[in-house]
């Protein structure tokens, strides 16, 4: 799954910027989407279960006003774009402050490319908190006919 939204990503990264380098295309996927790897270093955070992409809704479950659509290909999936930009939508704002606070408070860091994306207990949460290993290392899934057949952990050590 990883290899194929990085592929995805990549070719509409690809179409949107026709001039760009294979070294620049790259660059610009790898802020959307990780390179798809098992590397105990290198490890997808979704790969993981320690990585979570969530927005905010109202009451009736219509998603709030965060600025950007999710998954977006542009500066303003960027966390802190409304920060920098206060005037062009407040509600945006607010709703990006009250989501990264109330993330931040118990534990999970955000990736500052995505305001959707946050972790806790993978490798890029370690190291965005400077704990010595991860909690979570990646999952292996097997799937047949829509259910999981067996799965296996990889080490989350780093």
């Amino acid at each position: 799954m990883q290899q194929f939204l990085f592929q995805q990503f990549y070719s509409e990264i690809q179409k949107k910027h026709p001039n760009f380098s294979e070294s620049q295309i790259l660059d610009e996927t790898l802020k959307f989407v990780a390179f798809p790897s098992l590397e105990p270093q290198k490890t997808s955070p979704h790969l993981t279960g320690g990585a979570i992409d969530l927005t905010l809704g109202n009451q009736k479950g219509q998603p709030l006003d965060l600025g950007s659509e999710f998954d977006e290909l542009s500066e303003k999936s960027a966390t802190r774009y409304y920060e920098q930009h206060p005037n062009e939508n407040k509600e945006a704002l607010k709703n990006r402050r009250l989501l990264y606070n109330c993330m931040t408070a118990v534990g999970f860091t955000n990736y500052s490319e995505e305001w959707w994306h946050y972790d806790f207990g993978n490798v890029t949460w370690a190291r965005r908190t400077n704990v010595p290993e991860a909690k979570y290392g990646a999952v292996e899934a097997i799937i047949e006919t829509h259910q999981l057949k067996e799965f296996r952990y990889y080490e989350g050590l780093y």
